[in-house]
């Protein structure tokens, strides 16, 4: 194949035929994302604040089982993919057994992080910990396969970016609709929230499983379809784990890929842990602002996706990465001069964040196909579950090392945490900088991080028609 890490187009070159999917197989397989949201969602911007407050477990302690119970969540993640992409069933295909038996273990296990049990210190890191161990592991047996269902649904460029629209549509819709629920929960229950806690994770959990159902159910036939013309020769996966690894890792667009990842969810995730402590200890703001906050970030993200689905089209994904990142920065910077009292010039950065998350759901996962084509094409093999599940995998792992970090600093600082006598205690001014550079200064820097790693991504809209080319005439030789 010719210089794969150019990036000028070829006028000359040949676009592969388009292919297109049907609206309601789109729609479903958005809906199987939607459980994953509204369950990463609450667990993101609300599980530190319960551990702390309503648990009432020890920072340093919270910080450490967020720590360990992700740390296991990143390193069940290869063993799930690797396992799913040897999965074969005649009636599911590989991915979707995955989903369909793990679905109700997953809500199961969500439900059981609400329950405040009357134990020690101690009692209570043990039990949350082996809940978020067993929640985990659910998590990545029905969302890892379903993410790796992308480059098997379609392999047109453009159509990727519009399933990646459909499914982070209800991504982002469904973490809005979790938020809300809270609201409401909070509305009915104002004097309980122990009892409103729990109430969130089995509304939410149902939903999840619901959902999950309507994936599996929507997209049988077409992926059945995908994987009937799938040459057998690229089906199986047959090299040692660590050779797989020692392949994904020589991908040097893979390599880029994880790294925009990365410095994206940094920011999302380091600032859904810390915002609730930001609104309600810095800006002196009550509970129900943290959902209005958390709802102009995510549904401006939402109105944005097709936005910026549409502008990749004409401009590329790159692009579209440096607009909606841009904005974000700006909007991330500020937050570290934000005074008590502002809470208009709050609500604004907000949205701006707004405009750049979306890019953060839309583009890595949209680039992410394309670098698994490549790798079929020097390779030979379809191995989706290997590099999905290594993408996720170091995401969990940097992102459990920094929100851990982000809780220790609190702990280290002197958190006081809320007790009956005194739901709103002055916290030392230590803990007040650790909430705002935690907010600002931190999110920033990986943020300008992720802009120049895209900037030297190599797979254009050119480079991955030349990808698919050869692998339609590579597979047009074996079927002969």
């Amino acid at each position: 194949m010719s210089n794969i890490s150019s990036s000028e187009p070829s006028d000359s070159l040949p676009t592969p035929k388009s292919e297109k999917l049907r609206f309601r197989t789109k729609l479903a397989y958005g809906a199987g994302d939607m459980g994953a949201a509204i369950t990463a969602n609450i667990l993101a911007f609300y599980l530190p604040i319960f551990l702390t407050d309503i648990a009432s477990l020890g920072a340093g302690l919270a910080a450490s089982l967020l720590l360990l119970s992700k740390i296991w969540d990143a390193v069940n993640d290869p063993m799930v993919g690797v396992l799913s992409d040897r999965t074969s069933s005649k009636r599911w295909g590989r991915r979707l057994p995955w989903m369909l038996y793990g679905a109700i273990p997953f809500g199961i296990t969500f439900v059981l992080q609400w329950i405040v049990p009357d134990f020690s210190q101690w009692g209570l890191f043990w039990y949350y910990l082996l809940v978020s161990v067993l929640f985990n592991t659910f998590y990545t047996a029905v969302n890892l396969p379903y993410t790796a269902l992308t480059p098997e649904l379609t392999q047109d460029y453009n159509e990727r970016t519009t399933l990646n629209s459909f499914r982070f549509t209800f991504s982002i819709g469904g973490s809005i609709l979790s938020v809300i629920f809270v609201a409401i929960i909070a509305a009915l229950f104002p004097t309980d929230r122990q009892f409103q806690y729990l109430m969130i994770g089995i509304g939410c959990g149902v939903v999840s499983v619901l959902t999950l159902y309507w994936c599996v159910w929507g997209i049988r036939d077409r992926v059945m379809e995908s994987e009937a013309r799938i040459p057998a020769e690229t089906q199986p996966v047959t090299l040692p784990i660590l050779e797989q690894v020692r392949i994904a890792f020589s991908n040097r667009p893979f390599l880029y890929v994880i790294g925009i990842y990365l410095c994206s969810w940094l920011g999302v995730q380091v600032t859904a842990a810390i915002i609730p402590y930001f609104v309600i200890r810095w800006m002196g703001e009550p509970d129900s602002t943290v959902a209005q906050v958390i709802l102009a970030v995510q549904g401006t993200a939402l109105l944005m996706l097709f936005v910026w689905s549409a502008v990749s089209k004409r401009v590329g994904k790159r692009a579209v990465y440096f607009m909606g990142m841009g904005l974000w920065i700006i909007a991330q910077a500020g937050l570290l001069f934000l005074q008590p009292g502002q809470i208009v010039l709050l609500y604004i950065l907000s949205v701006m964040a707004g405009f750049g998350v979306s890019t953060a759901y839309l583009i890595p996962w949209s680039m992410l196909p394309d670098v698994i084509e490549l790798d079929e094409l020097q390779t030979g093999q379809r191995r989706e579950g290997i590099f999905y599940s290594f993408m996720v995998l170091l995401q969990k792992v940097c992102l459990a090392v920094a929100i851990a970090l982000v809780l220790k600093s609190l702990d280290w600082a002197g958190y006081i945490a809320p007790t009956a006598e005194n739901l709103t205690p002055a916290q030392p001014e230590a803990v007040l900088w650790a909430i705002r550079i935690a907010i600002g200064p931190l999110p920033t820097i990986a943020l300008i991080v992720g802009i120049i790693l895209a900037y030297f991504y190599p797979i254009t809209r050119e480079v991955h028609a030349e990808i698919l080319l050869k692998l339609q005439e590579r597979r047009a030789t074996q079927n002969h």
